[in-house]
């Protein structure tokens, strides 16, 4: 867990961001207990804004409130990512399916050498690479969408797949790296068929979910150690 410490202003705002950043960027596991005193002292807070941060996470359901001292980031369960899922296909489909209608050459462009570096770290075997560049590869294509209402949505599902895409990165068989179809996004956005992309991001996020499935037959009810 690496959490910057925060600059002066609205504390609690600023805890919540770096949290909900962590929860994101995969720097929790699942089941792991966050004790807000220790938050409190890494964002170099006192608790009152690592509490109401954590409270506001609870609320969407990002965090579980235990006790007053602690919270735990929900265990990995089929029925969890499941719904999740779900949610995700509607709306990174849509947002793929807007993004077509914005995108621009620069940002093909840019998408394109992401996808490269993504690929060339999951050939490498670095998790930690490898989910951070196909994060980068889908929100940048999710904000082109140009609706932030609709990322601020989308970024609130991977607050919840964050944590157990960590732990299948990290520990599990992926044979699925996600080159065809992110390629297929990359065509439809630059052929402007939003069609395209979007049933290319629904294939991906259901193709790579196989592997994910998988995983979760053997790790229900993962918890960190």
């Amino acid at each position: 867990m690496n959490i910057q410490p925060l600059e002066q202003g609205n504390l609690s705002a600023r805890a919540y961001v770096a949290l909900r950043e962590g929860l994101i960027a995969g720097q929790f596991r699942p089941g792991q207990r966050l004790v807000m005193q220790d938050l409190a002292d890494q964002l170099g807070t006192s608790v009152t804004p690592a509490r109401e941060a954590c409270l506001r996470l609870v609320s969407e359901r990002g965090l579980e409130l235990r006790s007053g001292r602690f919270v735990t980031v929900p265990a990995l369960t089929l029925a969890r990512y499941m719904e999740v899922r779900t949610i995700r296909l509607a709306l990174e489909g849509l947002a793929a399916g807007l993004a077509a209608q914005n995108a621009t050459k620069d940002d093909i462009d840019t998408l394109t050498a992401i996808q490269k570096v993504f690929e060339k770290a999951d050939r490498a075997g670095d998790p930690e690479l490898s989910f951070r560049y196909n994060r980068d590869f889908h929100f940048t294509v999710y904000r082109l969408s140009g609706m932030e209402m609709l990322v601020a949505h989308i970024e609130s599902l991977w607050v919840s797949m964050g944590p157990m895409l960590t732990v299948f990165f990290k520990e599990g068989e992926h044979k699925y790296v996600g080159a065809a179809e992110h390629m297929t996004v990359i065509e439809g956005l630059r052929e402007k068929n939003s069609e395209k992309a979007r049933a290319a991001m629904e294939r991906d996020l259901i193709l790579g979910g196989e592997d994910f499935l998988r995983f979760l037959q053997e790790h229900e009810g993962f918890v960190a150690p």
